[in-house]
């Protein structure tokens, strides 16, 4: 099975189209956040999102974390799936299941040690997958993903093997160590950003580099 590859920060049509025509099956669309690339106004979320075609998934990052606040956003950007950065209280979760039923949900889990372990068995039931990133959701700047630095890769693969969602690895992934970042922890799906550009712009050749070291490392998984 291709690994599902997810290129994240996208902020116009144009990058849109490129990362579709290079064969992402998701499209990251940045909201608010505390820190990292890549945010776009709401309303143009919403516009991308309507223009994602049937096959590829809208997800829109958010750094919200209550149901009420993100039931709102969710109704204003219409995207297929909610990258949820920010923890999210468990009954929260299944909130937003009951008022948003068509809408997938994928929790972040930032990867710094065997807590992280903890946290990913505790919230994959009640949600749709898992992204794993590399960041800090405390301290005086708050990372909620687009570090563009890797964490360990063997505790992602012992979330792989203790869980039973789609999880995707994101976190300084390029083309040159996706390989083995595919090698080690066998995920559903690559999340990649600053991977794939070049003076913050979605660059085509970069994309077709990774896409081809994805795909040539999923053939050998």
């Amino acid at each position: 099975m291709r690994i599902c590859l997810k290129i994240c920060c996208i902020s116009s049509r144009a990058e849109a189209e490129l990362a579709i025509r290079t064969g992402a099956s998701a499209l990251g669309l940045v909201s608010a956040m505390p820190s990292g690339p890549g945010v776009i106004s709401e309303e143009r979320i919403s516009d991308l999102a309507a223009r994602t075609p049937v096959g590829v998934a809208a997800v829109l990052l958010t750094s919200l974390g209550g149901a009420d606040d993100l039931i709102a956003q969710q109704r204003r950007c219409r995207a297929d799936v909610l990258q949820l950065c920010e923890v999210v209280p468990h009954d929260d979760l299944k909130r937003l299941r009951d008022a948003l039923p068509g809408t997938r949900l994928m929790h972040v889990v930032h990867v710094e040690g065997d807590d992280s372990i903890t946290e990913a068995e505790a919230v994959a039931p009640l949600v749709d997958a898992l992204l794993l990133d590399t960041g800090a959701r405390s301290g005086s700047v708050r990372e909620l993903g687009g570090t563009g630095r890797t964490h360990d890769w063997a505790i992602s693969a012992r979330i792989v093997a203790a869980t039973d969602r789609p999880t995707f690895l994101a976190g300084g992934l390029h083309a040159g160590n996706v390989g083995e970042a595919i090698a080690t922890v066998r995920p559903y799906g690559i999340d990649v950003c600053s991977g794939v550009r070049a003076n913050g712009t979605l660059d085509r050749e970069r994309l077709k580099c990774f896409t081809a070291a994805v795909d040539a490392a999923g053939g050998q998984s």
